[in-house]
């Protein structure tokens, strides 16, 4: 054994695999045990190439790169190998797919899918309803076929730098157009979300044959996860313009399957003296994109969506007012809580804004407007995410309240800082200390008076 004055590293691992002995490297007063596990990526294509394969970068980062945006997700598709000698070649690749040859390897210090190109042949219902084939003999444009659509149907070659785009997919994003790329796109119903995403994501529109798709896709979607579909829900909220999402499956006539509450907004019409955009659907996709331009956060943009959702149920004989939607709209909130399983904080900002957004313009109480502060205060829609919503459902208006709500906020976590009298106690305390907080937000107001006089 070296003695502890030395550092050994029995094999050091170097990119080639290859192995050199290090004995009786000096290092400190410690002594360990080091293994290096490192590969580059033309390494590992020219030990593919070796065992007669190529690796292609496919989908998405080839898109981006097209679009000319910084790509993102670089995975690799392998063609003309087999599963096991690959399995041999590359003994450190973890093996992750359970239906299909997927490894994840570190290449270049990060951790890349590599996948064998497939083919997927429908044989049942829903998103597992394939037999999925793969092998030596699948070139690049058999697993390109298989895709959602046109502009993440091409693959680039790192070793030639050449881009595999047989079903015009650089054509379609130069005319800002979702194409279905095959027959294939019926095979999988969360892809027409998909489509629907892409167009929300890019500005792009989807061409009138892919909707046809999208339309044909509902009964197998009724019956999807709705986990996937939440999950598609949510990459949406995080578009630029997220109403193009929501329009697009109204258009393939999708969206009472995906989301039924919204589509029950579709002809609710509201007085036209405060709506004149239109019924509370079009009214709704306004505030979401409006909210959407200040504010980044998925669970405010949820809220946003959700705002006026009770007006869904108001009955026809009410319209055009929609009296108690609030109420209502926590109710639809529940149900929608407990069909999607929507994340907790999505739930908590939502039934904020729909319990509250209405108040503030009819606040005209000091102690209303000092419960609204404090409760926003500890709120995890925060005064920026409700405060967007007010903005929006109000045409840019905002309550001054709110506007100024750090310096009532101020006023009133010092009105605490005071002595409690000795002869107030038990529950009076909780009295005393609210006329205080109130107390401190009129002479806060009366002060901002002064100070514009």
């Amino acid at each position: 054994m070296p003695s502890r004055n030395f550092y050994y590293a029995p094999y050091f691992y170097c990119c080639a695999g290859s192995k050199f002995n290090i004995q009786n490297v000096l290092y400190s007063e410690i002594s360990f045990v080091c293994y290096i596990n490192f590969m580059d990526e033309k390494t590992f294509l020219e030990r593919l190439h070796e065992i007669g394969g190529e690796a292609y970068i496919a989908g998405g980062w080839v898109r981006d790169m097209v679009m000319g945006r910084e790509p993102h997700d670089k995975d690799y598709v392998v063609c003309g190998s087999d599963y096991e000698i690959f399995a041999g070649t590359f003994p450190d690749a973890e093996k992750i797919g359970g239906r299909f040859p997927v490894f994840l390897m570190n290449i270049d210090g990060v951790k890349r899918e590599v996948a064998f190109a497939r083919t997927e042949i429908k044989n049942g219902s829903g998103h597992r309803g394939f037999d999925i084939r793969s092998g030596r003999n699948l070139n690049i444009e058999d697993d390109l076929y298989r895709r959602d659509t046109t502009m993440n149907s091409m693959a680039w070659s790192p070793v030639t730098g050449e881009i595999i785009d047989p079903f015009g997919g650089k054509e379609d994003i130069a005319c800002r157009i979702i194409r279905a790329t095959s027959c294939h796109f019926l095979e999988d119903p969360v892809r027409a979300l998909r489509a629907a995403r892409q167009a929300a994501q890019f500005g792009f529109h989807i061409d009138p044959h892919t909707v046809g798709m999208m339309k044909k896709c509902a009964p197998e979607l009724a019956n999807e996860p709705k986990e996937r579909v939440v999950a598609e829900i949510m990459k949406a909220l995080g578009t630029p313009k997220p109403s193009v999402f929501f329009r697009a499956l109204k258009e393939a006539e999708l969206l009472e399957t995906v989301f039924p509450w919204l589509d029950k907004l579709i002809g609710k019409i509201q007085p036209a003296a405060y709506h004149p955009e239109g019924d509370a659907f079009d009214h709704t996709m306004e505030v979401l994109d409006i909210v959407s331009e200040m504010n980044g956060r998925i669970e405010v943009r949820f809220a946003a969506l959700m705002h006026d959702i009770g007006k869904g149920e108001t009955p026809y004989r009410m319209l055009p007012d929609h009296n108690g939607h609030e109420k209502r709209g926590l109710e639809v909130l529940d149900e929608i809580s407990k069909k999607m399983r929507i994340p907790r904080i999505w739930f908590q900002c939502a039934a904020f804004a729909i319990a509250e957004h209405s108040r503030p313009a009819k606040m005209n109480q000091p102690a209303e407007a000092v419960d609204l502060l404090l409760r926003l205060y500890r709120h995890p829609i925060g005064f920026d995410g409700f405060t967007a919503i007010i903005k929006a459902d109000n045409y840019g208006e905002e309550p001054e309240f709110l506007l100024n709500h750090e310096k009532y906020l101020r006023a009133i976590h010092l009105a605490h800082k005071v002595k409690i009298p000795e002869h107030i106690s038990g529950k009076n305390i909780g009295h005393w200390m609210r006329n205080r907080e109130i107390e401190a937000y009129i002479n806060e107001l009366g002060e901002k008076k002064r100070r514009r006089e």
